[in-house]
């Protein structure tokens, strides 16, 4: 690494919302790193997201970004289908990656980066997960690693969000709303997830027609645990994540509250979040920063590539469950060494 004055300087790739937001916290929010260059294919617009951030170079090629000699690492926020192509140049010019959700699109192309990684013989990219660096969600892991409750035996989820953007689809309530849920699910209970069904109430009126919302979605672990998840995309109220662990000895429960709860003038409550962002800006803040922290130590910590992998799996089995209304099992490569 060439990392200037002692920061490590980042290519951030895609600059949409999540892309144009990484780079405001490496800029404005996080130490070690600094904006080396970005990468969007509308001219443009990466200009613009440029513009104002000393040392910066806009990119329309990610290759090219990738070659600057004052790039040290990778953070990859495009749309999911560019990844692979993005994260094979990376693996071949020795930048470590910070990939957002979903490493790659199905499960094939994510078990080919696997793959491309097991063969550098050292893992070079951290998986976006961002729950997984929530207060609230590391508390939970806390008690559930300390086996302070007992063996936990159920998870409920709760995934509620204000509306969905135009276009959105069923299969995408799966890959981009509940895949937040199944990395959650094999990370608080260390299983792996091996079967998938979704059922489909009576839809909502505030979606549009072609979307079934909400639904449930049922997983199995390979430890016999059940987890259920209700997803609700178009609640119109704000953007809710809660989790209940369910414990041979008790039961733990995040994410009801957030900041002030009032008691005045004959009612009671809070406020809701309007939207992810919101609510954990501190979870991508840290993310972040612990990936930067890693790297400049030589070192990758975090969700692996065999993470994305396993999610892409479940995702696709979500995906078929969906369709036919049945139980289907997930179907999932052998775990290479490398993630052990």
């Amino acid at each position: 690494m060439t990392q200037q004055h002692g920061t490590l300087g980042v290519a951030v790739i895609g600059t949409g919302r999540m892309g144009a937001d990484h780079v405001r916290r490496i800029d404005d929010v996080i130490s070690g790193a600094r904006v080396a260059a970005v990468v969007d294919i509308e001219a443009e617009r990466v200009k613009r997201v440029a513009h104002g951030i000393e040392g910066c170079t806009p990119y329309t090629d990610p290759a090219a970004a990738m070659a600057d000699p004052g790039v040290d690492a990778v953070l990859i926020a495009s749309p999911g289908a560019a990844h692979e192509d993005a994260l094979r140049t990376a693996f071949a010019r020795g930048l470590p990656v910070l990939c957002e959700k979903p490493l790659t699109p199905d499960p094939a192309s994510a078990l080919r980066v696997v793959q491309a990684e097991q063969q550098l013989g050292r893992r070079q990219v951290q998986v976006g997960f961002m729950r997984r660096y929530d207060a609230d969600y590391l508390k939970l892991k806390a008690l559930l690693t300390q086996s302070a409750y007992g063996r936990p035996l159920m998870l409920h989820n709760k995934h509620r969000n204000a509306d969905t953007p135009p276009g959105f689809t069923n299969a995408m309530m799966i890959h981009d709303s509940v895949v937040h849920e199944i990395d959650v699910t094999r990370w608080l209970l260390d299983e792996e997830i091996t079967a998938v069904r979704v059922l489909r109430p009576a839809p909502t009126g505030n979606a549009p027609a072609s979307l079934s919302d909400p639904q449930l979605i049922l997983f199995e672990t390979a430890a016999g645990q059940v987890v259920d998840t209700e997803l609700f995309v178009n609640c119109r109220f704000g953007y809710q994540v809660s989790c209940e662990a369910v414990c041979e000895g008790g039961i733990a429960r995040i994410g009801d509250d957030h900041g002030v709860f009032v008691n005045a003038a004959g009612k009671w409550g809070g406020s809701i979040t309007p939207g992810f962002v919101e609510r954990f800006g501190e979870a991508y803040n840290r993310q972040v920063q612990r990936w930067v922290d890693a790297t400049r130590r030589g070192e990758v910590e975090g969700p692996s590539c065999w993470d994305g992998y396993a999610a892409a799996a479940v995702c696709a089995a979500g995906v078929r469950a969906q369709a036919s209304g049945e139980r289907v099992e997930v179907e999932l490569d052998e775990r290479p060494a490398l993630y052990g």
